[in-house]
């Protein structure tokens, strides 16, 4: 976990700025057509991810080491050539693991929230899950495992190839010549993240674009099909913890409400978005018909709003770093009682932005449970040794937060009456 957190304190600020300059180059180029709330979604979605994460909050079944040990044929030597056909074989698995997320109704749920953005930029790219709590796909790398392929190479080879799927996420790249036939580039991807008829689950590759022509998953961006991004069922929402559930608690209500049995067992193995006919007629969920002639999510913001919000958003991010920096010396069970603050500040941010009625409780709460935090360990983990009056700021904040969050509240609901009376 120290060794994760360590990377992710140098790839995450990387990646923040270069979302930041994107950001600030479509502003100049097309007055910025990326909603930023999205923008701020995305970003808290990336937070919740690493922070699960690093608390080391899922279980895997078969382990790669588990299966190399007992099926390797040969052992080969950790080599500059072994990083890459493990590198190669790994993106191999990724491509058939990626396929079944899209095809399969119960594997959508872990994936659903990367597609769940109606924008495509940088930021999309980091719009990952916190949702797959049990990995069972290790067996996608018995190819390297039948080779002897060490743990270690693999472990190394992970992150690195997690971290090459970050800039294909953009509009700002057209057509890249002959890398066109070799790589995924962000023509390919657009294709990806695009739910008209002629993209929808095309371009799964994750590197190797191969994979897609080999396997009959492949489709250029067509000139005369702009794609429209998002899914056909919208979240309607900039909370990524309600994004990562959404799904799989449908499944749940659709198995129990179903009348035959057969449709209540195989309604997890049905091709993604499938529901029981009796179900479906009786429970109707909103569908997106036409890709062109639909309204995106937005919620209405001013100019303080917005500047409030990426100012929470900042300290999130600097609270999330000094976690992924002090893992070690935070420890368990202190590290899980940070994770759950980080959770609940990202579950209070978003419900503000979506302008719910519930804003004020979620803000209550993460003031209320970093209060507790700070009187029960003396300070806010440690930090007073680094900068001695850290907590007494933190206290500061949990306070104004709350206030702030209250006015704003109060300013939206005079806005609602004033709307009201005028029409």
């Amino acid at each position: 976990m120290e060794k994760y957190g360590q990377i992710l304190l140098v790839a995450m600020p990387a990646f923040f700025v270069l979302i930041l300059l994107e950001k600030l180059y479509s502003w100049y180029k097309e007055k910025d057509k990326i909603n930023s709330m999205d923008t701020v979604s995305s970003i808290t979605s990336a937070l919740t991810m690493v922070t699960k994460n690093v608390l080391g909050l899922s279980i895997t079944i078969l382990s790669y080491g588990w299966i190399e040990e007992r099926i390797a044929i040969i052992y080969i030597t950790s080599t500059w050539l072994t990083f890459v056909i493990a590198f190669v074989v790994l993106d191999f698995s990724h491509y058939w693991i990626h396929r079944i997320e899209h095809k399969i109704n119960f594997f959508w749920n872990s994936h659903i929230v990367h597609h769940s953005s109606e924008e495509f930029d940088l930021a999309c790219a980091v719009r990952q899950p916190i949702s797959s709590f049990v990995k069972i796909f290790s067996f996608f790398m018995i190819p390297a495992a039948l080779l002897g392929i060490s743990p270690a190479v693999i472990a190394t080879i992970i992150p690195i190839h997690f971290f090459a799927q970050f800039w294909y996420h953009t509009r700002h790249i057209n057509r890249m010549g002959f890398l066109e036939k070799i790589l995924v580039t962000p023509s390919h991807h657009r294709v990806h993240h695009a739910f008209n008829d002629a993209y929808l689950d095309k371009n799964l590759s994750q590197i190797f674009i191969i994979w897609d022509k080999l396997f009959g998953t492949f489709q250029e961006e067509l000139p005369n099909v702009t794609p429209v991004y998002g899914i056909t069922r919208p979240m309607r929402t900039w909370n990524p913890i309600k994004i990562n559930f959404v799904h799989m608690w449908l499944l749940i209500k659709d198995a129990w409400r179903a009348e035959k049995l057969k449709d209540k067992l195989q309604i997890w193995f049905k091709p993604t978005g499938w529901r029981p006919a009796d179900v479906e007629k009786k429970y109707p969920v909103f569908k997106i018909e036409d890709v062109y002639d639909f309204e995106k999510y937005k919620t209405k913001k001013s100019t303080f709003f917005s500047t409030w919000t990426y100012l929470q958003l900042i300290l999130l991010m600097l609270i999330v770093g000094y976690l992924l920096g002090n893992i070690t010396n935070i420890g368990s069970p202190n590290m899980f009682f940070y994770g759950g603050f980080v959770f609940i500040y990202v579950y209070a941010l978003t419900e503000l932005m979506d302008g719910s009625k519930y804003a004020m409780f979620w803000e209550i709460l993460k003031g209320t449970f970093g209060f507790a935090i700070i009187v029960y360990l003396g300070d806010w983990f440690g930090s007073d040794s680094f900068y001695s009056p850290l907590s007494k700021l933190l206290l500061a904040y949990f306070i104004k937060s709350v206030c702030v969050t209250g006015w704003l509240i109060i300013l939206k609901q005079k806005n609602v009456s004033l709307q009201k009376t005028v029409a």
